[in-house]
C-alpha cells in the first residue's frame, strides 16, 4: 500500500512550492519575409510562409475607408 501523509501542509507551504511550478512565456519568432513577431513552428499570419515557402495565401482585406470612398452617393 502507498504511503500516507502525516500532516496536512498549510496554504503558505502548497503556495511555496507551487511557487517555482509557473508558465513559461513562449518566445516569438521574426518572420524572414515580412519581419512581423509570430509563435515558433507555425506559419506566419500576416504574410502566411513557413521556413521560406508559401503555405498559406492571404488575401489582403480592403478598408472600410476605402470601400466608402468608392460607393456611389445617393
Amino acid at each position: 500500500m502507498p504511503q500516507e501523509p502525516k500532516k496536512r501542509h498549510s496554504r503558505q507551504r502548497q503556495g511555496k512550492r507551487r511557487h517555482a511550478i509557473n508558465f513559461s512565456i513562449q518566445r516569438g519568432i521574426i518572420c524572414t519575409n515580412c519581419k512581423a513577431l509570430n509563435m515558433p513552428h507555425t506559419v506566419c499570419r500576416k504574410c502566411g510562409q513557413y521556413q521560406g515557402r508559401q503555405i498559406v495565401t492571404i488575401s489582403k482585406k480592403e478598408d472600410k475607408k476605402d470601400e466608402e470612398s468608392t460607393r456611389p452617393q445617393t
